[in-house]
């Protein structure tokens, strides 16, 4: 039975959790090492010593980082102290197994990308999480999209809403105005939230505001399910900018599925509503009828699930080349590579379809 270790490091804890056949055991969850690249690096060998087994194929680590992926160096990050680190080959050589290290929204998308008996079930997914900020990751044709410096997927930083009307306007600084992150990330909700407590005093956020308490998402999407028409009518609009997002997401990838992930999951069906609503007004037509839009399956658990699925993937036997792709010197153009990766797949003739407005479950998988 393969046995291989994800790693879910955050900038305030680090869960660690085997994989064996297709049971994903209990996570090691510890805090956040934080005071220098030895101490981190130390605790990331420790966890995984702890909880490893004979037969450890691999190690995949999703960080809170921009990676280079080929070399596992963390060109940079702002929350861990591994900025400049070749984290693939210091903990390659420190535990004896191949290490994969990759962005964390990447490999939350892998595990996206598999249902609940870790079978995949959608072979190109884009993966949104609305938070703080807005990020993404991409599976396409079954393998994690990377571009072509580690970086694809910052879906966040696409435009939804420059203002094009006098002149182009001047870069600034990240997030631009207009981007998907500045018109749709929690602190554009928190401001939606904000404004509404002040023009509807009466209103659950307004009664918030008078009594100096924080007017937040938070407290609009708790109002919002609670009935409060003004603090849905907040939400309703935060949605429809998503739609606007979701709708560049389809038309750019024509993706099985569109996941929503990150603290927006939490506001369900309030967000995924006008967002699917809007999408589909924005989606060329023709496209997206076979898309499914909705919140993440698995939860918090996304993060140690994909970096396993990562190790999974990267130690499986890579597809072969196709006949005008460039390979090793001494393998002739054409000449059959390794067999294809034995990662459970859906079949050629599985399709994922859309209802629109409902939630998604395994049964749309039809053959």
């Amino acid at each position: 039975m393969t046995e291989v270790i994800g790693v879910d490091l955050g900038g305030t804890k680090v869960a660690v959790t085997p994989l064996r056949g297709r049971g994903l055991g209990e996570s090691l969850i510890r805090p956040t090492e934080r005071s220098g690249p030895d101490a981190l690096i130390g605790q990331l060998v420790g966890m995984i010593e702890e909880v490893r087994g004979p037969g450890l194929a691999g190690v995949g680590i999703g960080a809170p980082s921009i990676v280079d992926f080929e070399s596992g160096r963390v060109i940079s990050s702002v929350n861990i102290p591994l900025a400049d680190i070749p984290l693939r080959e210091v903990l390659g050589e420190r535990l004896g197994v191949p290490v994969f290290v990759d962005n964390d929204a990447t490999v939350a998308a892998l595990a996206e990308a598999h249902d609940d008996q870790l079978v995949m079930v959608s072979r190109d997914l884009v993966m949104i999480t609305v938070g703080t900020g807005v990020g993404g990751g991409l599976v396409l044709g079954g393998r994690i999209y990377r571009g072509a410096t580690g970086g694809a997927g910052e879906l966040g930083h696409t435009l939804i809403g420059a203002d094009l009307s006098v002149r182009t306007p001047a870069p600034g600084d990240f997030p631009q105005a207009g981007s998907f992150e500045r018109e749709a990330a929690g602190h554009a909700l928190d401001s939606l939230a904000h404004e509404c407590a002040r023009e509807h005093p009466d209103s659950a956020l307004g009664k918030l505001l008078a009594a100096g308490k924080p007017v937040t998402g938070v407290e609009a999407v708790d109002a919002a399910q609670a009935g409060d028409q003004v603090a849905a009518s907040a939400v309703k609009l935060w949605g429809e900018r998503l739609g606007i997002g979701i709708a560049n997401a389809i038309n750019t990838f024509d993706p099985e599925e569109v996941v929503i992930g990150g603290g927006a999951a939490r506001a369900g069906e309030l967000l995924l509503e006008p967002a699917r609503r809007v999408a589909a007004g924005f989606v060329v037509p023709g496209l997206g009828s076979r898309t499914t839009i909705r919140v993440a399956r698995h939860g918090v658990r996304a993060g140690v699930l994909g970096a396993a699925l990562l190790a999974l993937h990267e130690t499986a036997d890579r597809p072969r080349p196709s006949p005008t792709e460039a390979v090793e010197a001494d393998a002739p153009v054409g000449a059959d590579g390794p067999a294809p990766s034995s990662t459970p797949a859906v079949a050629p003739d599985v399709q994922v379809s859309l209802i629109a407005g409902s939630a998604p479950s395994t049964t749309e998988v039809s053959r």
